[in-house]
């Protein structure tokens, strides 16, 4: 087997910009959540289950990546996908249905017992 290279990813490689990092398990949920339309921070916490430290730091992050909009008045706050993030639907819903499809293989790589 030929080693790895040391510079196999250029510095400027656009895996760095892929968007929905795989260890961001909450941002899918968050761009499912906003499909319809802007949510409050509460709203979206309650499909997702995720601590608000959790769901804070991926909501920054896909904010941060252009992916959704904040939106303030007064206390009221709420986040909306952008034409960025809105772009992303249809390949999340592609990763849906192969989940859908796979979902005893998935459970069953998962089963520790096999």
């Amino acid at each position: 087997m030929t080693p790895l290279r040391a510079d196999m990813f250029d510095e400027i490689c656009p895996s760095t910009l892929v968007p929905l990092r795989m260890a961001d398990k909450w941002a899918p949920l968050v761009i499912r959540c906003l499909e319809e339309g802007p949510r409050r921070f509460s709203e979206l916490r309650v499909p997702i289950r995720a601590s608000a430290k959790a769901l804070t730091t991926s909501l920054r992050r896909l904010e941060r990546d252009g992916f959704v909009s904040r939106s303030a008045v007064g206390r009221s706050v709420t986040y909306a996908l952008s034409p960025l993030g809105e772009s992303l639907l249809a390949q999340l819903e592609v990763w849906c249905a192969w989940a859908s499809e796979h979902w005893d293989d998935l459970l069953d790589a998962r089963d520790p017992v096999g």
